[in-house]
Formats: structure tokens, C-alpha cells, sequence
């Protein structure tokens, strides 16, 4: 561990500057090298981050519902080109706004289908909610009319949310442009139609039981909750503030498994999982996943016209495979990673890197918005890096 030195006084910096704790894993040859705990999980009651507190993923999740979904490519249930409407029938025949010169929005139909591969590569149209477009503030109207039935007792799941975007016009044509939205929650209810189980059931049966990731999950129970890591609202100030307002999906009660920003976890939990696609798919003598299929799911996947927009600044170097970020320009990233190194990142800051190369893996915790994430992750990829031998 004495290599990776330099990232114990990083943290510490991160701490200093942003959130109240935060922590890191780095594994190599699925042996942990580095791990360090700093600040508090809940500032307020003076409880530090430790091995076992539990974090919101958001999503992270992407990774988990990309992988299981490609579990049933590799058990020929369909193939990534063929029309989504096969398996959800609701998304037969989409509509797509189109802006007209007077600024009004026309819904005509679609070029093509939604293929399920434009699921995996935000490619479908899909968007989240927002005040942008036409179909960001459908979406918006929507979740805010599920989500209020919820609190009234008339819980939703993945199916009823599926067929509420199917009735919403796309904000392209499929396969057309990238924007990141739904896709991937939309891709949670195509794995419940094809394995006739939740989404939960089956990647607990496939990921979470095999992996030993005991608390990993889309609910948390009462004797867990005082695990679970408080979130911060960072003013301008650096002035931090607890919020809750986050945590209206995790009760036990709650139905809706969002494939997108659901789950749970804590920092070994994911540690494993990442391990797992590091080694080729097996990890302590389990296959989980065939090496081929890590190899296509780490593969850009993007069109030239499709990088255009995938410009988020601190993923240059980037292209984006099939639910992951994906090392193509070391150059332009101003990095020492390899090409295919590859990952994503949850919303309040965490972040999970995974290079089969070298059979590294990183898992980095935090909770805070705004989440300062192109400070961080980068920072924690270079000094890793540069921690190689």
C-alpha cells in the first residue's frame, strides 16, 4: 500500500474542500492495495465513514442493470440490433418532436425503432425529466404524476414507468444522437419481461448472492438504516447541509427499481463487483459473466455524429461503450490510463473505474451535490496511475 501513499493526503484534500468523508478501494489481481476511510458518513452525529456504511450509488447502477442485462445476450434471449418493441410492445411505432421554425413542437413519427443496443448507448430518444425540450418536460410531468401517486398509496414499478415513456414522443430519432436520460430504467423492465422475475430478484440471484454483496440493494431495512451515509447540499460558500431529499425510494415498501439510480451499496460490496468484470468475469472461483461479453460492453459503441454530443468535459479520451465510459485517446484525457479502461459515476460524486489490462479496479464514496466530480475523479484516476509499476 505504501505506493499508493499520495492518495491517503488527497483525500484529506477532498475532505477539506467538499465532502464531510469519503472513501476509496483500489484492488489489483483482485487483491485490495489500497483503502482509506476519511470524515464523517453523518457530520451531525460525529459518525465516521466505515468499511460497512452504506452509500446511494445512483448512478453506478447504470453498470449493474448494463451487465445483467448482457447475461441474457449471452443466453441468446435477443440480439442488441433487434427493434425494442418486440419485448415492450408499448414502444411500437415512436413519435419524435420536432422544433418548427415558429418554435412550436410537431410529433411525427420515427425514422426507425428503438433497437434495444440504443437502451445500452443512451441513444433511444429517452431523456430525464427537464425544462429543455418537449419530451424533458413530458417526462417531468410524468414522474412528478407517478411519484405523487406513490405517496398516495398507489405504488409504481418498472413496467407502469416504461409504458409512460412509450407515450411520450422521443427527443430524436432513434440511433441518431447520444443523450443521457431513462434508457437504462426502461432497460430494467426489458430484463424483467425477458426473465419473468424483478429486477432486484434477478440481480440478486445473479450478482449480489454469487458476489457476497450482502448489502447491496435497491431497499434498505430498519436495522441497516443507521448505516447509511447522510446527504450534503454544498453551497457556493462550501457551507454544507443535510438533506433527505433523496431518500424517498429506498423503503422497503417502495416498488419502483430504478435500473438507472437505484441501488445501494457500500464500498467492498461494488469493490467486488468491479473486481469481477476486472478478472474476465470470475471472481473467488465464481463466473458470473463471459470475458467476451466484458470486452463488447467496454467497446466504444458511439457514431462520429453520436461524439458530438458526448462532450462532458472531463470525459475527454472517453467514448461510451454499452453502459460505460470507455478509454479510447489516453492523450486526450491527459492520462496514464490504458485504452479500454472503463467505468461510470452516481451523482453525488462516486465513482468506479475498471481496467482489465491491468486488472485494477477503483471504487471511490462521497455524498454531496453539487458532487465536484470533475475535480475529483480524474485527480483519482492520475494518481492511481502514477502509483503503477
Amino acid at each position: 500500500m505504501e505506493q499508493f501513499r499520495h492518495l491517503r493526503p488527497l483525500l484529506r484534500r477532498f475532505v477539506d474542500q467538499g465532502p464531510p468523508g469519503c472513501s476509496l478501494l483500489v484492488s489489483q489481481n483482485g487483491q485490495v492495495v489500497f483503502e482509506d476511510y476519511v470524515g464523517y458518513a453523518d457530520a451531525e452525529k460525529q459518525q465516521p465513514i466505515a468499511p460497512d456504511t452504506i452509500f446511494r450509488i445512483f448512478s453506478m447502477t447504470k453498470v449493474v442493470t448494463c451487465a445483467a442485462a448482457l447475461l441474457l445476450h449471452e443466453r441468446g434471449l435477443y440480439l442488441l440490433n433487434d427493434p425494442l418493441e418486440e419485448y415492450l410492445p408499448e414502444f411500437k411505432n415512436p413519435l419524435v418532436y420536432r422544433e418548427q421554425q415558429q418554435g412550436e413542437w410537431i410529433a411525427t413519427p420515427a425514422t426507425q425503432p428503438i433497437r434495444v443496443k440504443d437502451l445500452f448507448t443512451m441513444s433511444s430518444g429517452l431523456t430525464y425529466q427537464g425544462a429543455n425540450s418537449e419530451t424533458e418536460r413530458r417526462i417531468n410531468t410524468l414522474m412528478n404524476k407517478l411519484n405523487e401517486q406513490a405517496k398516495n398509496g398507489q405504488p409504481f414499478d418498472n413496467r407502469t414507468l416504461s409504458k409512460g415513456l412509450a407515450e411520450i414522443p422521443l427527443a430524436f430519432d432513434p440511433g441518431t444522437r447520444w443523450q443521457y436520460g431513462l434508457s437504462h430504467d426502461v432497460l430494467g423492465a426489458f430484463i424483467e419481461v425477458l426473465t419473468g422475475k424483478t429486477l432486484a430478484q434477478f440481480m440478486q440471484e445473479e450478482f449480489f448472492g454469487p458476489l457476497q454483496m450482502r448489502d447491496t440493494s435497491f431497499r434498505i431495512t430498519e436495522e441497516k438504516r443507521h448505516r447509511l451515509a447522510a446527504m450534503y447540499l454544498r453551497d457556493e460558500a462550501g457551507t454544507l447541509s443535510p438533506t433527505d431529499l433523496f431518500d424517498t425510494t429506498y423503503p422497503e415498501d417502495y416498488r419502483y427499481e430504478s435500473g438507472g439510480a437505484g441501488l445501494l451499496s457500500t464500498l467492498s460490496d461494488y469493490a467486488r463487483f468491479a473486481n469481477m468484470l476486472a478478472l474476465g468475469g470470475e471472481l473467488d472461483g465464481v463466473r458470473i459473466m463471459n470475458p467476451r461479453t466484458i470486452k463488447l460492453m467496454a467497446a466504444n459503441q458511439l457514431t462520429s455524429e453520436q461524439m458530438n454530443d458526448y462532450n462532458w468535459g472531463y470525459l475527454a479520451g472517453y467514448g461510451y461503450g454499452l453502459g460505460v465510459r470507455t478509454m479510447m485517446d489516453p492523450a486526450a484525457a491527459g492520462s496514464g490510463a490504458s485504452v479500454g479502461e472503463f467505468g461510470w459515476s452516481g451523482l453525488p460524486g462516486t465513482w468506479m473505474m475498471v481496467d482489465p489490462k491491468e486488472k485494477l479496479t477503483a471504487v471511490y464514496m462521497q455524498q454531496m451535490l453539487p458532487n465536484l466530480e470533475a475535480v475529483h475523479q480524474p485527480r483519482l484516476r492520475n494518481v492511481i496511475y502514477g502509483a503503477l509499476t
